[in-house]
């Protein structure tokens, strides 16, 4: 512990003995570093706040998303600083005088632009994404000038901004337009070759739709015609059975008639009797269970109507009469003919078209072919065409929304402010940087010094660099004259240095006025 004590002892005693070389050193590096902070120059920063609102109730209703108006965030961002900004900024403030041409105002810009810095701020209800306020932060060398640069900034985004809306939003239905205009052109002209293709066969093919549909429509008649064409030959052929096994004619046998009039049992026969020719006319055979039924009462009813007696009746004698069966299946005979006739002339008609556009395929399928390719050429123009016109309604409506109900709703929340003392650079603390820099330099040179010269201060420390035995020691007399020498030595130095903290304290007081003053 004594040896560190003696160390620094020793090398205080080394800088001390040196003091006029850390005062001079001091004064050098105290001056120029001063004289470097007194050319760096100001830079006072003006700072505002705006808030864009994008969220409404109809931006919402029109199919604005999520995504659609952060990306619009996102623009406002870069345009708040865009170089047509800028320059307007340039144009409208005092920086016009020292620019005159179109360069130098785009010069002067893109160094402007390096001066302007535009934040957003966190949303604080979605982590990790930017929110609807901005801070704008506008640096320069004067604190009036810096604060009409952000206003102007402000100001001129306002405006480009609600015009550039309403310029978008008419220039992207214009578009559309043009779009629309050729589309319908084109779908015109497709229409005309696909009505005429389609007139050929408008009378022939069923359905509707194109000619490759239609066909597949036909077909899927002409398997339908052909099997209901199946069935009505079956029935015509069962009414042609059932006629050839019925007489055109029936025979009723004479009846008892008591007092002259018909009895019950003839009445029973008669109602039989045309409930069976009832059942056949609809198309019922004998092998029917209600038509054997019939068939079984009939004999049982005939014998009681001829025994029916008394009473001073008489007995009526029997007559020939039409058929009511037989009339009955030849009306039904008629109908199936007339059905037979019809599909078969349908199944031909449907036949021949078929066979004519096969042929037609076979000897020139280009031309199918063509006209397949025209018919998917119209549906995709038809349905761009649809999908252009419903974008232009969706364009117009959001226009409409942004220019009339301010959809993009932007508010001042802090006006630029004044800056009161300069951002940049901070001089106080380069200053007290600077001093401590210089005292720093100065010790050091000084113990420098003492360490490069060959000087001893105690007897011990010669013994223990050269390694011999110190034999004595003469110690330093000083006169009365000297004392007073050293004294205003002393002062001198005392003086100089409190010089050098005096300057230090004048540039303080000069800087703090300086900003007072700004």
């Amino acid at each position: 512990m004594n040896g560190i004590y003696e160390e620094i002892r020793l090398a205080l005693h080394g800088i001390w003995q040196r003091r006029w070389l850390a005062l001079a050193v001091a004064w050098s590096i105290a001056a120029l570093g001063w004289l470097v902070i007194a050319f760096i120059p100001n830079s006072y920063e003006s700072k505002a706040r705006i808030f864009v609102e994008q969220d409404n109730v109809l931006s919402t209703q029109i199919g604005v998303t999520r995504q659609e108006q952060r990306a619009n965030l996102a623009r406002v961002r870069q345009t708040l600083a865009s170089t047509s900004n800028l320059e307007q900024v340039i144009r409208q403030t005092d920086l016009a005088n020292a620019a005159t041409t179109d360069a130098q105002i785009s010069s002067m810009a893109s160094s402007l632009r390096d001066n302007v810095t535009v934040t957003a701020e966190q949303d604080p209800n979605r982590i990790g994404e930017p929110g609807n306020t901005f801070e704008i932060t506008t640096s320069w060398g004067s604190p009036a000038m810096a604060q009409q640069i952000n206003q102007k900034l402000i100001d001129v985004f306002l405006e480009t901004n609600l015009a550039g809306s309403r310029a978008e939003a008419t220039q992207s239905v214009e578009f559309l337009d043009r779009q629309i205009a050729e589309r319908e052109q084109q779908l015109q002209q497709l229409e005309e070759r696909r009505s005429l293709f389609e007139s050929q066969f408008s009378g022939v093919l069923p359905g509707s739709g194109t000619v490759s549909q239609r066909l597949n429509q036909a077909r899927v008649e002409l398997r339908n015609v052909e099997s209901d064409l199946a069935a009505a030959q079956s029935a015509l052929q069962a009414v042609q059975a059932q006629i050839s096994s019925t007489s055109p004619t029936v025979n009723t046998p004479g009846v008892y008639l008591p007092g002259g009039a018909a009895g019950p049992a003839s009445a029973r026969l008669n109602a039989l009797e045309s409930q069976l020719a009832d059942l056949r006319a609809r198309g019922l055979r004998d092998a029917h269970p209600d038509v054997e039924a019939l068939r079984r009462q009939i004999p049982a009813a005939r014998a009681a109507a001829r025994g029916e007696g008394g009473g001073g009746g008489r007995t009526a004698g029997g007559t020939t009469s039409a058929n009511p069966l037989y009339i009955s299946l030849r009306s039904m005979l008629t109908d199936r003919q007339s059905q037979v006739a019809a599909l078969t002339s349908r199944r031909n008609q449907l036949r021949q078209a078929l066979e004519g556009l096969s042929q037609s395929n076979a000897s020139d399928p280009s031309s199918l072919a063509e006209q397949q390719a025209v018919e998917r050429d119209y549906q995709a123009l038809q349905t761009q065409y649809n999908q252009l016109v419903a974008d232009r309604e969706r364009v117009r409506l959001r226009g409409d929304v942004a220019t009339e109900t301010d959809s993009s709703t932007f508010q001042v929340v802090n006006p630029p402010s004044m800056p009161s003392a300069p951002a940049a650079p901070h001089r106080p603390l380069l200053l007290v940087l600077v001093l401590i820099a210089a005292i720093a330099g100065g010790i050091g040179a000084a113990f420098a010094k003492s360490q490069l010269q060959t000087t001893y201060a105690t007897a011990q420390r010669l013994a223990k660099s050269t390694g011999l035995p110190v034999l004595g020691a003469i110690s330093e007399i000083v006169r009365s004259t000297d004392h007073g020498l050293r004294r205003q030595q002393l002062h001198r130095f005392a003086g100089a240095s409190a010089a050098l903290f005096g300057v230090f304290g004048l540039l303080m007081v000069a800087e703090f006025i300086q900003r007072g003053l700004a």
